[in-house]
């Protein structure tokens, strides 16, 4: 006999219902409620689900699959942290009228997913009833643009509604810092004291009584403009991008509309375009996942690029934030090999590091940064050139922070290539970076495959790879990373490990992560972490060879060892 539905858990969805300003998620809970209520196991599991937890805000602030609950996106959820994110920047202000007896400025922006709209339209209408000035994108754009206008506007703070590169039913509310932070992305303490404001708002209010306001305002284009000027500048077309012939995708996105409008500015040719992918279109029907990083994604691309006779591909993906680049390749299957994060990190980094050093006036502490999960190669440069390097957590609200920056990049297609006008990843204007390399080496007769060849003989053979494992219990990672740190390995394949560091607690500069790092023999490195945004544990290989065969060859074996040393762990 099916154990009744626990009543609790019906009372909280009623609640979460009773205050649900959408129609399609409240008859999404009246249906399951029903369900649960007749019976049916699937719909009691569901709603404990749901409701057995809550979204937690942190550091990547929210991100999930879209539905009802406390534990999906939705419009309740989204209304409790716009008002928790209200309080925190009229606390930080010292009230509604703040020290200097202006109201303080949150900008919102939004992508092409499912329910951004709605969610930056919720957010404005509640922050604008607390009394916060709050001005709104003309429309939807990329993330980077969001990122820029908190710095251009002089904002308090910048709320972005996207789950970039996440699964098509996933959306997210990702917040950035203006004043004494910059704009990046917000760390602790004040990832804690905003969640605080929102687990106050959720305990006390219902949120179809928070006070809403059609006050907001609604951004000029000239913000706009001014992110296109901007990213026009970072590398304005040389001779050599005469008659590139290369192709876009913009991955179902945002991306395709403002970098048209820079690549013109910039003086570069049009690209051909992935047709398929061009509009923004929230439901992704072209690819399975929308990350370029995922098998197929680039598929239509490669295509497009065989057909086309192009030199070179570039993808952004969804919310434009990261960049994707390949090069045609005979050796491969269908003709085309998509570039590592880490080798184009190191080419934009290089490029980065020369600009630096030529540059009379460039302070003696410019830096280079990277994530420390990214390619060891970054600091070989940083150091070649005579500037300053910074490993970080995973993360740009880390990355950015690095003193001295000039750029940062990590292995995950993010880069940061203006940090004065946008301190976050940008995959437009690393795009723009990118096709000046490119510009460059054609005026040289030479090409991007040319470029990395002449990396690798100036800076040494570095290799990574990356092993990624999804889950559906978390518990597993948890798992993994526990035995880890109990039996640390002697070895893994045939390379002996010299040294292994729990970050957990901190180490050097670092501040506490969930990261293992492993130092092994013939200065390979190992690092284990679980993703921040997605259900995965992910483990960074690195080595650095005499030569390209002998860091593939090490870096091979190295893979081998940590796929073997994970199915020891799992079959214990």
């Amino acid at each position: 006999m099916t154990p009744p539905v626990a009543p609790e858990v019906i009372a909280l969805a009623r609640a979460w219902r009773d205050q649900d300003p959408d129609d399609e998620t409240r008859a999404e809970l009246d249906g399951l409620i029903a369900r649960a209520e007749a019976g049916d196991d699937a719909a009691d599991a569901e709603l404990h689900d749901r409701f057995g937890a809550r979204l937690a805000f942190g550091t990547a602030g929210l991100r999930g699959e879209l539905g009802a609950g406390s534990n999906r996106m939705n419009r309740v959820l989204v209304a409790q942290a716009a008002a928790g994110l209200g309080a925190y920047v009229l606390a930080q202000a010292g009230g509604a009228a703040g020290a200097a007896g202006a109201a303080p400025l949150v900008v919102i922006g939004y992508d092409g997913r499912r329910n951004s709209d709605v969610f930056a339209r919720d957010s404005a209408e509640i922050m604008a009833g607390m009394g916060v000035r709050v001005v709104v994108l003309p429309r939807l754009l990329p993330t980077p643009v969001l990122a820029f206008a908190v710095r251009h506007l002089g904002a308090d703070a910048g709320v972005m509604v996207t789950a970039s590169h996440n699964p098509p039913n996933d959306n997210g509310y990702k917040v950035y810092l203006g004043g004494s932070h910059g704009g990046s992305q917000i760390v602790a303490p004040a990832d804690a004291l905003i969640a605080a404001e929102i687990q106050r708002v959720a305990d006390t209010r219902r949120v179809d009584e928070l006070p809403r306001s059609d006050g907001w305002e609604l951004a000029g284009e000239d913000t706009v403009d001014a992110y296109i000027a901007a990213t026009a500048r970072v590398a304005p077309a040389g001779p050599g991008a005469s008659g590139l012939r290369w192709v876009y995708t913009a991955m179902h996105g945002v991306g395709w509309e403002t970098l048209s409008k820079i690549l013109s500015a910039a003086g570069y040719p049009a690209p051909i375009l992935v047709e398929q992918q061009t509009a923004p279109d929230g439901r992704f029907p072209t690819v399975a996942f929308p990350n370029p990083e995922e098998p197929g994604a680039m598929d239509l691309a490669f295509e497009t690029a065989r057909a086309a006779g192009a030199e070179l591909v570039i993808a952004n993906d969804p919310d434009a934030d990261r960049l994707a680049v390949a090069v045609p390749d005979p050796t491969a299957e269908d003709g085309w090999r998509r570039l590592t994060g880490n080798q184009v990190g190191l080419l934009l980094g290089w490029r980065a590091a020369r600009a630096a050093a030529a540059d009379a006036g460039c302070e003696p502490a410019a830096s280079l940064a990277c994530s420390l999960v990214s390619s060891p190669g970054l600091e070989t440069v940083a150091r070649h050139y005579g500037l300053d390097f910074h490993a970080t957590l995973t993360g740009f609200k880390w990355i950015s922070r690095a003193p001295g920056i000039v750029y940062g990049f990590e292995e995950a297609l993010g880069y940061l290539v203006n940090p004065e006008t946008v301190r976050d990843k940008d995959g437009i204007s690393a795009a723009v970076a990118l096709l000046g390399i490119v510009a460059d080496a054609r005026a040289e007769g030479r090409t991007l495959a040319d470029v990395l060849r002449e990396f690798d003989e100036t800076f040494g053979f570095f290799a990574s790879d990356q092993i990624s494992v999804r889950v559906d219990d978390l518990g597993a990672i948890d798992r993994v990373m526990a035995a880890l740190r109990a039996d640390p390995p002697a070895r893994i394949g045939t390379i002996a490990v010299e040294r292994f560091e729990d970050l957990s607690q901190g180490v050097g500069d670092l501040p506490p992560g969930d990261v293992l790092r492993l130092w092994l023999a013939q200065g390979a490195r190992v690092i284990v972490r679980p993703s921040g945004t997605e259900p995965k544990l992910k483990l960074y290989l690195d080595v650095r060879g005499s030569s390209s065969a002998d860091a593939a060859a090490q870096v091979a074996d190295l893979a081998a060892g940590a796929r073997a040393l994970l199915a020891q762990i799992e079959g214990r």
